[in-house]
């Protein structure tokens, strides 16, 4: 999937918290994109990057996977067309929910 351009549907847009954990606020947009199906049985979750507001939608390239080992699935990162990040810099932008996990960055376009 990495390197790939996925349609996202955003479903905690960047400024809103969580719905079970409102102590977690999302400082990225995040979503999923219909139709695939991740290991947990719901559709492919993906935190968006490069992007300052908050968005309903997003089609952008997957940039990297976030491996959760105590998670049965990995998360993706997409961005817009051209820009990278780094696996650091990835790691920080999503530190707000991965810290509750034990993950990494993966792989990175």
């Amino acid at each position: 999937m990495l390197g790939k351009i996925v349609k996202v549907t955003v479903d905690r847009p960047l400024g809103s918290c969580h719905p079970k954990h409102p102590d977690i606020c999302y400082p990225v947009n995040y979503g999923y994109v219909k139709g695939v199906m991740a290991a947990d049985g719901e559709e492919q979750d993906v935190y968006i990057l490069g992007v300052d507001v908050p968005v309903n939608e997003f089609t952008g390239r997957v940039i990297a996977i976030i491996h959760r080992r105590d998670d049965v699935e990995d998360k993706w990162v997409a961005a817009p067309e051209g820009q990278t990040f780094s696996a650091e810099e990835i790691e920080a932008r999503v530190e707000f929910q991965e810290q509750y996990f034990e993950s990494e960055v993966i792989a990175v376009l």
